[in-house]
């Protein structure tokens, strides 16, 4: 379970590997690989074609979704919704196969399904408990997961318009990733020997990135295996790509010789292994038309790569506002699959919304609320944007006549508007706009739990939390301690440290910028000791006291 991200390597051999790979692989390499064969039997429903993924009326099928922690909370299937007003038009599912964590039965998966269609989303379901096999010793193997998928087949069987089979999650570590590619093809072989028509998805070995090549060196063969040729990649963009230049690279080998793939996982937000370029993944997808699903919705252990805190919409994370409002984000790129109803013959667009109405609004957050518009077929849903002069920026949407919207700063004026939307695609008039002006930013109400998570000769490895219990988010703070013991803070993610001899400030990275009412963001850091290494006693945050503990 991905609660808190791994380091598959260190960037210096990811870079040896890249370049070992551009002058040695030649499987990818447009001059000296025939592009992937066009299949002789495709699937009723999504497939393979030319090296894309279609519909089963052959129209592009390109997804922007998010994943989604199912296995672990069961009862937040109500996410779906929620993942679907923000604009995605796939959600990728995490399931167990019973070898790591309890099973998802056949009745639930179909549960899943039934809710994915309901809320007119496109359903990846992978098996996570293969998750670093070879390398983390309570891993299973694909060809249990693929036994697990054939038990499902009752289930499985006639979604094939709706549905994509993710073998299994990250399906190798780093040890001996070489070891990936005959399990990978005798799982692909014996779902079909089983039967299923459905297009299947593989993961990349090391942890889901590939950074030693082998699944891109491998990637021909594996696809020559599926007898249907509806096969698709998946590789998991984390720190191990934080150049553009390894992102591009990566994706064009694919593309380039027409063989499907798709970033299955990535994140963006920085840590102690690199700085993911997120940015370049998301435009270099959208040049391409190849799909994204953002980790995750909701439920991480440390929250720094939660889209929204709590399951909870309201409480979108910076990470969250990149993905579904950013450039390139899925807003603005998503579309949704022909099977539900899109680009149908409805050219009909909604009537323009009510003025919207402002309310609860905080230091970084308001409420906005409008009459409803009308449609001759029904109204999908509503985008606010934030209008300055001539300019608009998509900042929340809704699939109800009301939102709030987040990630605002203190002390500052602005204006919003609402468009609706409907099924087809078409979009109302403008409504009027709305004047709001945040709150001055609160101080107090915090607390800091500070812990040292290792310690070895001349340094250690420390995390501090930070918590908001007051009413009111947080934003743009700054954190203030002073070690007693002639420490040095030498590295921290989350955060950017600045010292004075014993005295520590802190202020935060882009994504931990703001602190949600009753939530909290983490900071880490590499620091330098001498024989006592004593914690700090006291801490502020904007000047305030906090409580320690």
């Amino acid at each position: 379970m991905r609660r808190t991200r791994k380091s598959p390597l260190s960037s210096l051999l990811a870079r040896l590997a890249a370049l070992v790979a551009l002058v040695v692989l030649g499987a990818l390499c447009p001059s000296a690989a025939q592009a992937a064969e066009e299949p002789g039997t495709q699937a009723a429903g999504l497939h393979i074609s030319n090296g894309r993924l279609v519909e089963g009326n052959g129209n592009d099928f390109v997804m922007r979704g998010v994943n989604h922690a199912h296995t672990w909370y069961p009862n937040e299937l109500g996410s779906l919704a929620d993942i679907k007003a923000q604009g995605a038009n796939t959600v990728r599912v995490v399931l167990a196969d019973g070898h790591r964590w309890t099973a998802n039965t056949a009745a639930d998966v179909a549960n899943v399904i039934a809710r994915c269609k309901a809320n007119r989303l496109i359903c990846v379901l992978e098996v996570h408990d293969t998750t670093g096999y070879g390398e983390d010793s309570a891993a299973g193997t694909l060809d249990q997961a693929a036994d697990y998928w054939i038990g499902l087949k009752d289930v499985l069987a006639g979604q094939e318009n709706y549905i994509v089979i993710n073998i299994g999650n990250e399906p190798w570590g780093n040890t001996d990733p070489a070891g990936w590619t005959a399990p990978t093809i005798a799982a692909i072989q014996k779902l079909r020997n089983a039967g299923f028509e459905h297009t299947i998805m593989v993961d990349a070995p090391n942890w889901g990135q590939d950074w030693q090549q082998v699944m891109r060196t491998n990637a021909q063969s594996v696809y020559a295996a599926d007898t249907t040729g509806n096969l698709i990649f998946s590789i998991h963009m984390y720190s191990v790509f934080d150049t553009a230049a390894e992102i591009t690279d990566y994706l064009n080998a694919f593309v380039s010789s027409k063989l499907p793939i798709l970033i299955g996982e990535f994140g963006g937000p920085a840590d102690q292994w690199g700085d993911p370029d997120e940015d370049t993944m998301m435009a270099t997808a959208e040049q391409l038309d190849i799909g994204y699903l953002a980790w995750s919705w909701s439920g991480n252990t440390d929250p720094i790569l939660d889209l929204v805190l709590n399951f909870d919409p309201a409480q979108m994370t910076s990470w969250g506002q990149r993905i579904f409002n950013g450039a390139n984000g899925i807003a603005q790129t998503a579309k949704e699959a022909t099977v539900f109803g899109g680009g149908s013959s409805d050219t009909q667009a909604p009537t323009a919304p009510g003025a919207p109405t402002a309310s609860a609004v905080t230091a970084t957050s308001a409420n906005l609320s409008w009459t409803a518009s009308t449609d001759n077929v029904g109204v999908a849903g509503y985008d606010v944007v934030r209008v300055s002069g001539g300019t608009e920026t998509k900042v929340a949407a809704s699939t109800a006549n009301s939102v709030t919207v987040t990630g605002l700063t203190a002390n500052t004026a602005y204006s919003f508007a609402v468009y609706a939307r409907d099924a087809a695609g078409n979009r109302s008039a403008r409504s009027a706009a709305v004047s709001v002006t945040t709150a001055d930013t609160p101080a107090g109400s915090c607390s800091v739990g500070y812990r040292v998570v290792g310690e070895w000769q001349g340094g250690f490895q420390g995390e501090i939390a930070i918590r908001n219990t007051g009413t009111s988010a947080v934003s743009g703070w700054k954190l203030a301690f002073t070690f007693a013991n002639g420490q040095t803070v030498s590295n921290m993610w989350g955060g950017t440290a600045a010292q004075s001899g014993g005295s520590v400030t802190v202020t935060p990275a882009s994504y931990t910028n703001t602190i949600p009412a009753g939530g909290s963001v983490t900071v880490g850091f590499i620091g330098s000791k001498g024989a006592t290494n004593a914690a700090p006693t006291a801490f502020t945050l904007n000047g305030a006291a906090c409580v320690n503990g």
